[in-house]
């Protein structure tokens, strides 16, 4: 009696063990997917007829409808990318390049690669891998891209911040098709994706950054990783305008299904639920921000 106790009693820890290793993987296999749009407050967007796709994905997924971007709406994008990925503006509120801004912390990337994974920044019209300056056209905008910034990370910058390519071809269409989509990847819509505006680009800033994510989610949420239920997408933008920085953003996964949450969020809340879907520490005002994964069930 006691040896088939004690069998059982093995049995049943080897059991747990395996479960424990079961949630551990699937924990370790999670993956976020950021985009971040530009420049325009929750009101211009949610429910605007130019926005009939981005106001379908808040209905259907989930919507944080009380987002602020963090910092005071006088500073220009580059303090948002650097508080999205580092939890810190580093006091930076101008748009200058990296030459200028070169960033010597700990942010999100580094952290990814510490643990043994990859990051992407997948850059719309990028001229290059880890290009340091805005292209010629204008399209492509540095501060937009915040890998570009990292000294910690200026090899993998070299590797991992790549041109986006198109629909068809390209490092994004690539890895959503294959299910390589790495731990993280930040994507960057060039200035005409982006509702940013630029001198090239149609005057249509709203429809055409819903036009841009209208092709490109659905082939990512019917890419094998987010089919698995291994990734998480999120879509943002940097700022509002210059008096409002009330920005939407929309929190996709299979287990988000219309959820309205009117909890107050910053882009601090937006690393430090990155953070905790990767298991990485909490980086500056993440481990002062609201997590979004009871909320939006993550």
């Amino acid at each position: 009696m006691r040896r088939r106790l004690t069998a059982i009693t093995a049995v049943l820890a080897a059991v747990l063990a395996t479960a424990g290793c079961a949630s551990q993987k699937v924990q370790t296999d999670t993956k976020v997917l950021v985009i971040a749009e530009e420049n325009e407050t929750y009101d211009r967007v949610i429910g605007n007829p130019d926005a009939p796709y981005i106001s379908m994905l808040a209905e259907r997924y989930g919507s944080a409808a009380n987002m602020d971007a963090g910092y005071p709406p006088q500073c220009p994008s580059l303090a948002a990318y650097l508080l999205m990925t580092s939890g810190s503006t580093h006091g930076i509120c101008d748009d200058a390049d990296p030459a200028a801004h070169p960033i010597d912390s700990d942010n999100v990337l580094t952290q990814v690669a510490r643990a043994g994974r990859e990051w992407r920044n997948y850059a719309d019209s990028a001229p290059g891998t880890c290009a340091s300056t805005n292209s010629a056209d204008g399209r492509y905008l540095v501060r937009h891209t915040p890998a570009a910034y990292y000294t910690r990370e200026a090899a993998n910058c070299r590797r991992w911040h790549v041109p986006l390519g198109d629909l068809t071809s390209g490092a994004l269409h690539d890895d959503v098709t294959s299910g390589n989509l790495p731990a993280y990847a930040f994507v960057s819509p060039d200035a005409c994706h982006d509702m940013h505006g630029a001198p090239p680009c149609p005057d249509r800033l709203v429809a055409s950054g819903d036009e841009w994510l209208s092709q490109w989610l659905p082939r990512i949420l019917a890419g094998p990783d987010y089919t698995a239920g291994r990734l998480v997408v999120i879509v943002t933008w940097d700022e509002g305008t210059t008096t409002d920085n009330h920005i939407p953003t929309i929190v996709i996964s299979p287990k988000t299904n219309g959820v309205h949450a009117t909890q107050p969020y910053t882009l601090c809340s937006i690393l430090r639920t990155t953070e905790e879907l990767l298991r990485l520490p909490l980086l500056g005002c993440a481990a002062t921000a609201t997590s979004m994964r009871s909320e939006f069930k993550l």
